[in-house]
């Protein structure tokens, strides 16, 4: 009997871990609004330079007063091969030689233009206010806003690597309450940033706590889940994401200035900073790291929700110990990020999610970050990508319920980066044939994220597990930094971003067919378990092998066929 049987003796998938998952499922909902969010608090809209013509140019004294904008902008601004004006060139001095209706490019002689110099005038259809406009990262600065997000990422990798060691040291629940506190404060104060710099800083510490709240919200609703559960309530989480990007897609509509965008997302965290300390940890971490007493004090408090009180009342420490005497005996033991390479089988599973997770960000963030680069309505585009994802989760939680998550996660990565590959060959006009293939893929890689949260969380083993995210979250995030960088080799070669977007993906889903089957399989709790495992599995494949392996004939035998 391990911790499974004990779930199971206490009420396994009851009213407990319904409203638990619930509760967690919530804040998930929100994730989207603060992980996408650049897409619209960072929008960059049509731009020229401002308009500044000096009240004692004699040419504009001795003009009609009614005079129109269009007008001032014709002599302001040159205009580009589209006829819309410069985004980054004025005129140095006033041309108002170009009123004139009979003038032609003929008998124009080229004009003297200079940068920006006293700010630039935005068109505000879209977007009311975004930090492109209010901080002017346009032209010369346009990098700045790919620094902004990449800063952000940056937090939620610098996330992973703390809050995963620390969530193994100091429990699930404890770092979850902190990362809902740390996210509401530093969201909002984002929304009150007074410079650049600062929403920079407040941008990375809320990157840092929404790796913590994802990291623990997964590893606590695991860990709370019966093992026949875990593949339905994962995918349930993963709606909760796709749901909440319709939601971001709304806000972002409804509320056009980025501060009011900012603050309205990230003050629900603060409600649900104040209903997480009704949490329960973790009773398999309490178990790990030595706490059998409040281990037991937990599962009967579940006990009693799930009306099995009487079940729960029988159970004391000695029964705890002597039914899951392998995994208290892990707790003389230390573990260290180190043992994630230490032994075989739990160094390849290491490697191979490393390329999986790196793929699937990289790839899912080269895509869901550039939506103004779809020539279509960015709200409209937001909601077909959230849109997306339902029927890819659907089909994603049924191939992983029935068939098993290495398949689904090689699958939905190698058709992932097929179906970006593809845009290399359909041609640019073609928009629309453009946008289905790019929506495709983004589904498959959603898909392959709801696989390896649910795969990874269940490879790992609990003495280990939060660490084993971490390095996942990690791997992740380097990948989503590194992909607005790729977008630039396209000055080199146009199709080389697609190639390295589809490579990679196909590659990681080649290696996910390394990874053990984890489908139906209690989750293990310690290091010497995954390798137990995989050896009896070996030996189970080796026995199979000289079953379905024909007989050897016997040379005796031979010889008497032959005679007779």
């Amino acid at each position: 009997m391990g911790f499974s049987d004990l779930l199971d003796h206490v009420g396994g998938m009851g009213r407990f871990q319904v409203f638990y998952m619930v509760l967690l499922g919530i804040p998930v909902f929100f994730m989207p609004s603060h992980n996408l969010l650049q897409n619209f608090t960072a929008g960059t809209a049509d731009h020229h330079c401002q308009v500044h013509i000096s009240a004692n140019d004699s040419h504009f004294v001795n003009l009609p007063q009614n005079l129109s904008a269009r007008d001032l902008l014709q002599v302001s601004v040159p205009m580009d091969a589209n006829q819309k004006p410069e985004q980054c060139r004025r005129f140095v001095t006033t041309q108002w030689q170009l009123l004139n209706a009979s003038l032609t490019a003929a008998n124009m002689t080229k004009i003297e233009t200079e940068p920006c110099m006293d700010g630039w005038t935005y068109d505000r259809s879209v977007f009311a206010k975004t930090i492109v406009m209010e901080w002017d990262l346009v032209c010369d600065f346009w990098k700045l806003k790919q620094m902004a997000q990449s800063i952000y990422m940056a937090g939620v990798l610098v996330g992973g690597i703390v809050f995963g060691g620390l969530s193994d040291r100091f429990g699930r629940r404890s770092l979850l309450i902190w990362c809902y506190l740390q996210m509401a404060s530093m969201g909002a104060a984002s929304a009150f940033s007074p410079s650049f710099s600062a929403y920079c800083v407040f941008r990375f510490l809320t990157g840092m706590a929404f790796s913590g709240i994802v990291l623990n919200c997964v590893s606590l609703c695991l860990e709370w889940t019966p093992t026949h559960m875990r593949a339905i309530v994962g995918t349930l989480n993963g709606y909760c994401y796709t749901l909440g990007q319709f939601f971001l897609a709304g806000m972002a509509y409804a509320l056009p200035d980025w501060r009011w965008l900012q603050l309205t997302v990230s003050l629900p965290y603060f409600i649900f900073f104040l209903y997480s300390w009704w949490f329960t940890e973790s009773a398999r971490w309490l178990v790990i790291t030595g706490k059998p007493n409040r281990a037991v004090k937990e599962l009967k408090r579940v006990a009693r929700i799930n009306g099995k009180k009487e079940e729960g009342d029988k159970l004391n420490v000695e029964i705890l110990k002597s039914n899951m005497q392998k995994e208290m005996s892990s707790v003389k033991n230390t573990h260290t990020i180190a043992d994630l390479a230490r032994t075989p089988v739990v160094r390849r599973i290491s490697l191979c999610l490393c390329f999986v997770w790196f793929s699937t960000s990289f790839a899912y963030y080269g895509l869901a970050m550039d939506l103004q680069n779809f020539n279509v309505d960015i709200y409209v585009i937001q909601l077909i990508f959230g849109a997306v994802d339902i029927p890819a989760k659907l089909v994603s939680v049924l191939t992983i319920t029935f068939i098993g998550r290495r398949f689904t996660q090689a699958a939905a990565l190698i058709l992932a980066g097929l179906s970006i590959l593809a845009n290399i060959f359909v041609p640019q006009d073609l928009q629309t044939l453009r946008t289905i293939m790019a929506v495709f893929g983004k589904g498959c890689l959603a898909a392959s994220f709801n696989c390896v949260y649910i795969f990874t969380g269940e490879l790992y083993p609990t003495v280990i597990r939060q660490t084993g995210m971490g390095l996942s979250n990690t791997m992740a995030r380097i990948g989503s930094i590194t992909a607005p960088m790729v977008k630039m080799l396209s000055e080199y070669f146009p199709s080389l971003p697609l190639i390295i977007y589809g490579a990679a993906p196909i590659i990681s889903g080649i290696a996910a067919t390394f990874l053990p089957e984890t489908r139906n399989v209690p989750l293990p709790e310690t290091v010497e378990e995954v390798e137990t495992r995989a050896k009896q599995l070996r030996e189970e494949e080796q026995q199979m092998k000289t079953l379905l392996a024909p007989a050897k004939p016997d040379p005796a035998s031979e010889a008497g066929e032959k005679q007779l």
